[in-house]
């Protein structure tokens, strides 16, 4: 395939829409490439690519509102953020080197289109909840503005939220408007080593119910937990549970001491500082606990408390290395090799047990032979087929990535 095309104003992505629509020619659609690998392979008559558009054209730190094109990189819209003590809520994912390309090549773009949040999203919201407005191109090829700087602008929010998780399969955000937050003062994670899933996510659940604000909670197996880089936690030796607190350091100091003796049943709590901190869930959000393989990775949500059955189920019928986050409501699991990666499986258990499974990663013959994001109801497949017949009739953008028939 010839050299993505790579537009880098609304106008000359909305004329290769145009085009492209009028003679019904396929596009595949992508940022930086950094989750290119998910979903099913897109077989387009060509490619584009978002990275054109950048720059941030609105930052008003005093109202904590930012726009930024959609091709900026996330850690080009996190530099300029740190320069005045600020953040995104959302603690975008970083999953390029997992899926074999390099750190830092996310888009804010991207972000949004796949609505894929971090740990911080138990205590913050999802990066939808962040979406003040959007500029789009549709499959007509239509340029629209929706939504505006405030969460007042019902109407253009619900089109904000109505992109997020399309995986550019609807339309494509050429600028997004989002919230920030204010960075916190300190940091500290607590760590618990050698619990068992069950006890874990008991621990997390009602770690997230104490007053304590918990901003990451999250579980890691030992074989995962072996593969990190964070020498404290690796270190263990065994699963570790995880907790993190964000405040200034006399507030940790006391909610650390409240938590040590909430969960003294447990073992001990060990305490990791700022520094250490930092490095661990800068991590977490490249998924290290599952780099080192190529075997199939699922993304399972449940509820948090199922998290370890909907684990105990699948691990019936394969071998299984889970990581927990969300308290237990968000699993990532790596199991074996095989023709449906498990698929027929992993369905099934989470067809009993309540939830959703998107298969993140394996080999394209496998995605493109079976349901990788999880199957519809049939009401809300009518619905998202209505949606696509009003964004993008043609049927050209990104077609058959998220479904085969869409």
């Amino acid at each position: 395939m010839s050299t993505p095309l790579r537009p880098a104003a609304d106008w000359e992505l909305a004329n290769i829409i145009a085009d492209a629509s009028a003679r019904r020619l396929p596009l595949e659609i992508f940022g930086g490439g950094s989750k290119r690998a998910v979903g099913r392979p897109v077989q387009a008559a060509a490619e584009v690519t978002m990275r054109g558009m950048v720059g941030t054209t609105l930052y008003e730190p005093n109202e904590l509102v930012m726009s930024a094109r959609a091709g900026c990189t996330i850690a080009d819209v996190e530099g300029q953020l740190a320069k005045f003590g600020q953040m995104l809520p959302f603690e975008p994912l970083d999953l390029g080197p997992l899926l074999g390309r390099d750190a830092g090549q996310g888009t804010i773009g991207g972000a949004f289109a796949t609505n894929w949040s971090g740990a911080r999203r138990i205590h913050s919201g999802a990066a939808r909840d962040h979406l003040l407005g959007v500029r789009m191109v549709t499959g007509h090829g239509e340029q629209v503005r929706a939504g505006g700087r405030v969460m007042k602008n019902v109407t253009g929010y619900d089109v904000g939220r109505g992109l997020a998780g399309s995986w550019g399969t609807l339309a494509l955000m050429t600028e997004v408007t989002f919230k920030v937050v204010t960075k916190p003062e300190s940091t500290a994670t607590l760590v618990l080593f050698g619990l068992p899933d069950e006890i874990a996510v008991e621990v997390l659940c009602k770690a997230m119910t104490t007053p304590y604000e918990i901003t990451g909670a999250m579980h890691i197996q030992q074989g995962p937990a072996s593969r990190l880089w964070q020498s404290q936690i690796r270190g263990g030796g065994k699963a570790a549970t995880v907790m993190r607190l964000e405040a200034p350091e006399k507030s940790i100091a006391y909610r650390t001491e409240k938590l040590r003796q909430l969960f003294k049943a447990y073992g001990d709590l060990h305490v990791v500082g700022a520094a250490g901190s930092i490095e661990f869930w800068k991590e977490c959000r490249m998924l290290t606990p599952m780099h080192g393989s190529t075997h199939p990775l699922w993304r399972i949500s449940t509820a948090p408390r199922l998290g370890p059955t909907v684990v105990a189920s699948i691990a019936r019928y394969m071998q299984v290395e889970a990581v927990y986050d969300w308290s237990g409501g968000l699993v990532w699991i790596e199991v074996p090799a095989s023709a449906d990666a498990g698929a027929t499986d992993i369905r099934r258990v989470i067809a009993l047990h309540g939830g959703h499974a998107t298969l993140v990663r394996a080999e394209a013959a496998v995605r493109r032979s079976v349901d990788v994001f999880h199957p519809l109801d049939p009401g809300v497949e009518r619905l998202s087929r209505r949606l696509k017949q009003t964004f993008d009739p043609a049927g050209i953008l990104n077609p058959g990535r998220m479904y085969a028939t869409m």
